[in-house]
């Protein structure tokens, strides 16, 4: 598919030779460790990843019904969701020098607090004894803290498995702690709003009494991989000029943000776009909760061959155009009323191909990108992400005209939510087409976290202290 794929094999190749003849003496007697730990750490990661994505889109999947008891409109329920995006786009380049500069642990406790102040805040503004003119501001100053937490969990990923695992592990540790986002996002499907408060409440709390007390260092005592021994990270700025005059990292921020954002769009928009049809919240949510879990399937399986085969490009461009196809098919079909099937189906399709790209894409970034940070090159595909989404959320409700009659709608808002759709999904289908056909036609790079650890690695990668958690080892 581009120039980069025959030299990757040759790396793969040159990697997996004992007897490298171009390895010096140091590191060819030298032999990479890594620790068990990183399980736990990896735990920690994916309880916060699974806690904040449950705060992000809590109020989505039931927008009108929201609406009705916060005694607000539409668009402020929206804007529960929407807040997310605004605090990322202001706050991710601070994130990312944090996650660079001070460290995945400090980080990881930051946010953690964070999150389980917002997941309190928004409990109390829920409980009756509350004036009616709090409840509102509350819940959304909940919402607004538990934002600024998500770009320090988001953002960790990349970051985690450079740090702590080898090469062939890093994206399956990628794929488990950013699909947690997603398995999030599932579990609030299950539940009501209220039941949802509360068990985010106990699952942030304890998710930042086990990062606060169980994660303690910085870093490994020993570096995982030859990356980790030859990367001097860029400075921060240094780093995101070096991104943004980066060809081929320039087209992946640009249109697998625009992924991110349609995904953003169809994960907030969809109970609103469902009930003009006669679809119920329980419907609409279990499209939701379908497309999760086979986002998590195909994630899984793709972090497998992923590590396998370092086929970073071909299987990025493969998915982004399987899922540009469903979601053209999403445009026709959530338009027609008593399809549930094939909803249904169109939904699993679009998750198993674009939610499983995600924590790949991010592993690409970093490829073509290394040595500038980890977390400075996933961030900013996260930021471009968030400000598409944005404004395409803001243009898909413009787009979004109130209609004349609706006799099968059961949107419990009533006239205020009863407007057509049709317009603005094929807008958004026609945007993640675009996008997709900008990445595979002109998005080629070299793997220089591959390169530089074909040319540096030593002879082995060995689990110290593994002896009761050999079920982990590869």
């Amino acid at each position: 598919m581009d120039d980069g794929s025959a030299e990757t094999e040759a790396l793969i190749g040159i990697s997996s030779e004992d007897g490298r003849s171009h390895l010096d003496a140091r590191n060819t007697a030298a032999e990479f460790k890594v620790y068990k730990r990183r399980w736990f750490i990896l735990f920690v990661l994916c309880l916060l990843n699974c806690s904040n994505a449950m705060a992000w889109l809590t109020f989505a999947p039931v927008a009108d019904q929201t609406a009705q008891y916060l005694r607000v409109s539409l668009n402020l329920v929206n804007w529960l969701s929407l807040v997310y995006i605004v605090v990322a786009v202001f706050f991710s380049l601070i994130t990312t020098w944090v996650l660079d500069t001070l460290g995945l642990r400090f980080s990881l406790i930051m946010g953690s607090w964070l999150n389980m102040l917002g997941a309190i805040l928004r409990v109390i503004g829920m409980l009756s004894c509350i004036p009616e003119r709090a409840i509102f501001p509350m819940v959304m100053g909940g919402q607004t803290l538990c934002a600024f937490a998500q770009p320090f969990v988001i953002f960790a990923p990349t970051k985690l498995a450079a740090l702590w695992f080898p090469d062939h592990q890093r994206a399956t540790a990628n794929m488990m702690a950013s699909m947690a986002n997603t398995v999030g996002l599932l579990l609030l499907l299950l539940y009501s709003v209220f039941w949802v408060l509360l068990i985010y409440d106990i699952h942030a709390t304890i998710a930042c009494l086990i990062a606060t007390v169980g994660i303690r260092e910085r870093v490994p005592p020993t570096p995982p991989s030859a990356s980790m021994v030859t990367s001097s990270s860029e400075p921060f700025l240094q780093g995101v000029k070096l991104l943004l005059t980066n060809k081929a990292y320039v087209f992946l921020l640009v249109c697998f943000g625009s992924g991110i954002g349609v995904f953003t769009c169809f994960s907030t928009l969809l109970e609103q776009i469902l009930c003009v049809k006669g679809y119920s919240n329980d419907f609409a949510g279990l499209c939701g909760a379908v497309a999760i879990v086979f986002g998590v399937l195909g994630a899984f399986l793709l972090g497998l061959y992923v590590d396998k085969t370092k086929k970073f490009t071909e299987v990025t461009k493969i998915n982004m155009c399987l899922t540009s196809l469903g979601c053209s098919v999403f445009a026709v079909v959530s338009q027609l009323s008593e399809q549930k099937f094939i909803i249904g189906a169109v939904c699993a399709w679009f998750g198993f191909f674009g939610y499983s790209v995600y924590p790949i894409a991010m592993e690409l970034g970093v490829e073509c990108s290394y040595p500038v940070g980890e977390a400075t090159s996933s961030g900013l595909i996260f930021v471009s992400g968030q400000i598409q989404a944005a404004l395409y959320l803001l243009l898909l409700q413009a787009l979004a005209k109130p209609m004349a009659e609706s006799p099968l709608s059961v949107c419990a808002t009533g006239t205020d939510a009863n407007l057509s759709w049709t317009v603005p999904v094929l807008v958004m289908a026609g945007l993640c087409t675009l996008g997709t056909c900008c990445f595979v036609g002109f998005f080629h790079t070299d793997y220089r976290r591959l390169r530089a650890e074909a040319t540096a690695s030593p002879n082995r990668v060995t689990d110290h202290d593994c002896a009761f958690f050999l079920q982990f080892c590869v």
